[in-house]
């Protein structure tokens, strides 16, 4: 094969790419591609959005490392679909190599490329390098999908391989990398932007907080990240549930563009398991099979992607006042591991794992609001987003999903603060109002007396509010509300 065509997307790094590796085995000319896709960004609702500056730099690093290696990085502002044919036609490469995308949309697009390269006499060839396991890879012995956890891990364990986690890598084809020069050559006269002149406000985007927040992008960022937490890993299983300390890795949003390779992590992890170093690494590489497994769950049911896992709770009436969720979205519920919490998302983009369960659990089963409503504030918020395993979490919350937690299994706020925050450091960061409120008080300010009150400078209704619900109250409607559908599906 004379030349190729690579696409970039959630896979933001030069090492250890599957689909850059085979194109570079397979051609002796790739050209290298990112697009930043108007099919997506122009449905964004802000036009300050981090995950789109985080992209825009890692974007910026990946060309750097493709330029120290002789190559270089064309980019361009369109929409996919049409830009990828289109260009691969421009350059008159024989294929198109990519890494798979499993979000429904996303196998709509690739399928669209792919007709549109068919017709053009051009091949559209992906890989896998997401995940470790992918679509059919883990099946149940009769050879169905699992839908359950545990089993899925367990057999995720058992095909487990030294060749899944080996590196993929291009020392020695790098060379076919297609020069600056012979990519501005090829490339004249298609809509590929001046990267050195293009800017993010010229997409329409401003920057938004992400350097103050000490986030550093691109495969230079994950590397920092992972050097971090490897010491801590040992820790991991206990301290990962507590917002107020170091517990995670915080490597969420370079897995979620592909600035670190899954089988990176993977071996890392699994190495630290077979090492017998502690409980925390077993916990962690758990993490990383739960990431495989929302992913093939995705793939196999895409209507979980709209609705229910489980369609007979697509009959759920929730009754979705619109006044309680536009609390619940400012911060302003009255419980303060809810509303640190979100403080947390709003400011930085980021939200502790341990509280996306708290709050998708208080949204859906205390304020009785549908979970496609938090859903979508997560996917408009969370630098992190990733479809499959934002679904995968509301729905399991919502006890809608696969796997999920019971219908009667229902969080409550107070208590889970006190177990999880429990001198109410991370609440005391988020919330200033409450910095004075004794510990005994914290998690439930309402019940200082108003002497209380007035000497931590924290008047309720004033200074910070009321509950909104009685959790109480709410826990038998959610109860009634679950119980009316389980009924009629019976």
């Amino acid at each position: 094969m004379s030349s190729a065509l690579f696409w970039f997307r959630r896979d933001l790094r030069v090492d250890d790419n599957v689909g850059l590796a085979a194109a570079l085995h397979a051609a002796r000319r790739v050209y290298c591609v990112f697009v930043f896709d108007r099919d997506i960004l122009d449905q964004l609702p802000s036009r300050q959005d981090r995950r789109v500056e985080f992209i825009w730099e890692s974007v910026l690093a990946l060309r750097q490392d493709l330029r120290q290696r002789g190559g270089d990085l064309l980019v361009m502002h369109a929409a996919a679909r049409d830009a990828i044919p289109a260009l691969a036609a421009q350059l008159r490469v024989e294929t198109v190599f990519t890494n798979e995308d499993y979000e429904p949309d996303a196998v709509a697009r690739d399928e669209a490329v792919r007709r549109a390269l068919d017709a053009q006499g051009i091949s559209f060839e992906t890989r896998k390098d997401t995940v470790i396991f992918a679509k059919d890879e883990v099946r149940t012995q009769s050879g169905g999908v699992y839908s359950v956890f545990t089993p899925y891990k367990n057999a995720w364990r058992k095909k487990l391989s030294d060749d899944d986690l080996r590196e993929h890598r291009i020392d020695e084809v790098q060379t076919h990398l297609a020069t600056p020069v012979q990519a501005k050559n090829a490339s004249k006269g298609a809509p590929v932007l001046d990267f050195d002149a293009f800017s993010l406000e010229a997409m329409g985007f401003g920057r938004t907080n992400l350097s103050s927040l000490g986030v550093i992008p691109g495969s230079v960022g994950a590397d920092k990240l992972l050097q971090d937490f490897l010491p801590r890993i040992a820790r991991y299983k206990d301290a990962r549930d507590l917002p107020a300390v170091k517990g995670v890795s915080y490597l969420s949003v370079h897995n979620r563009f592909g600035t670190v390779s899954i089988r990176r992590l993977a071996s890392l992890a699994y190495a630290e398991v077979v090492r017998g170093t502690g409980i925390g690494a077993e916990t962690w590489l758990n993490e990383l099979v739960w990431r495989d497994f929302y992913f093939q769950i995705i793939w196999h049911h895409p209507h979980a992607a709209k609705g229910a896992f489980r369609p007979e709770y697509d009959a759920l009436q929730w009754p979705n006042d619109e006044t309680l969720f536009r609390a619940w979205c400012d911060a302003r519920t009255g419980y303060p591991i809810i509303d640190a919490a979100m403080q947390q998302i709003n400011q930085t983009g980021y939200m502790h794992n341990r509280l996306r369960m708290i709050v998708a659990s208080f949204l859906t089963k205390d304020l009785l609001i549908d979970w496609r409503w938090g859903e979508k504030y997560f996917a408009d918020n969370l630098i992190d987003f990733d479809l499959s395993a934002n679904n995968g979490g509301w729905q399991w919350a919502a006890s809608t999903g696969c796997d999920a937690q019971p219908y009667f299994r229902i969080f409550n706020p107070v208590t889970q603060s006190e177990r999880f925050d429990a001198e109410g450091k991370f609440i005391r960061r988020y919330l200033p109002a409450l910095a004075k409120v004794p510990n005994k008080f914290i998690h439930a300010p309402w019940t200082m007396p108003p002497l209380d009150q007035q000497a931590a400078g924290c008047i309720i209704g004033r200074d910070y509010p009321a509950p909104i619900v009685d959790h109480a109250v709410q826990r038998e409607k959610a109860l009634s509300l679950f119980g009316a559908v389980k009924k009629l599906a019976n």
